[in-house]
């Protein structure tokens, strides 16, 4: 991080030579109480000297001081797409006083969502016995790389940095194998269940959520969902929680009668119906975590009965990327085909 800081008491020659040395198009200007003070690139230099300013003068005479930036908890998805946009790479995340926290790298991002997230990692994936007789059902490698992976690598993606997976099962395996998630690009921490808590329960016992929304999801999924659409539409609806579903179609074989009493008003010949089911995939205002019991077990839909029970708002969204619960045999076969296709 040093290599894109030059502190506020250097010359314009001092600036220089660093822009010279990073692997950034720009540097920025801090003090010592690591407060942003400005940014300064090649451009900011060349005006300066056009302007009279001489090589041995303060870079707080040259620095831009509206650099871009994000302001940690206070930004917006329109925002990062405009930086995306502008082919911005290096941005500084700071607090609302502009003290540096840290920089965001939006090369090779889809986006930075304000999500913390939860991957459900516990179970013992009985269906896929004997496969997971000796490693969890996360760890079964589809076109050699672990399930779970492909979901930790898109959660990353989209700058969703803070993970934590809750395990049971073999779950010391998936500790040795993530570790802190360093190598990964993650924050990762570990829930590990004494008892089965369902499907939702072990949110109760996360304790570093730094963001207002949650995702949850399962770990055996494999899947291409947009993350940064999803949490889109949340926001937009004002959502206290979004389910993401999975369009499922019935075709009726005979035609199907709409009456009113024994009177017939209407007919569709063969009609597709279409249903969405529950893609195990979830946002969540952390406000009401409150609402899951800690230490009992817990499932997801109990949460939204509870939500739509006390005038809550919960929505679905219609997933319409790819989408695969590996829960049998079979899923598992299809998903060793299906990954060489997929768009990640």
């Amino acid at each position: 991080m040093d290599n894109y800081l030059i502190p506020n008491t250097s010359s314009v020659r001092e600036a220089l030579q660093r822009l010279n040395m990073s692997d950034s198009q720009t540097i920025f200007v801090i003090r010592q109480d690591q407060q942003l003070l400005g940014s300064i690139t090649d451009g900011d230099i060349r005006r300066g000297l056009l302007g009279g300013i001489e090589l041995s003068e303060s870079v707080e005479k040259i620095m831009n001081m509206d650099f871009s930036k994000i302001v940690k908890n206070d930004y917006s998805i329109e925002q990062i797409k405009s930086y995306k946009k502008k082919a911005l790479s290096l941005i500084p995340l700071v607090d609302k006083t502009d003290k540096l926290l840290s920089f965001i790298n939006l090369k090779g991002k889809k986006s930075f969502l304000p999500i913390d997230a939860l991957i459900m990692a516990g179970g013992k994936g009985t269906r896929l016995r004997p496969l997971t007789d000796n490693i969890p059902k996360p760890l079964l490698m589809v076109n050699n790389k672990p399930i779970i992976e492909y979901n930790i690598d898109r959660l990353n993606l989209f700058g969703i940095k803070n993970l934590n997976i809750s395990i049971k099962y073999l779950g010391q395996q998936l500790i040795d194998y993530f570790g802190s998630g360093d190598k990964h690009g993650v924050n990762i921490s570990y829930i590990e269940e004494d008892q089965a808590l369902g499907t939702i329960g072990a949110l109760a016992l996360v304790e570093n959520l730094e963001n207002d929304t949650v995702l949850i999801m399962n770990s055996d999924l494999l899947t291409n969902i947009d993350f940064e659409d999803f949490y889109k539409d949340f926001v937009d609806q004002v959502a206290d929680m979004s389910i993401a579903s999975i369009p499922y179609k019935v075709e009726i074989p005979y035609a199907i009668l709409k009456t009113e009493g024994t009177e017939v008003k209407s007919f569709a010949e063969k009609p597709t119906i279409t249903y969405y089911s529950n893609g195990g995939i979830y946002l969540l205002k952390k406000e009401h975590i409150s609402k899951i019991p800690k230490g009992a077990f817990f499932n997801a839909t109990d949460l939204m009965d509870e939500l739509i029970h006390q005038g809550n708002k919960v929505i679905s969204y219609p997933l319409r990327g790819y989408w695969l619960d590996i829960g049998k045999h079979d899923d598992f076969a299809k998903a060793q085909e299906d990954v060489k296709h997929i768009q990640f």
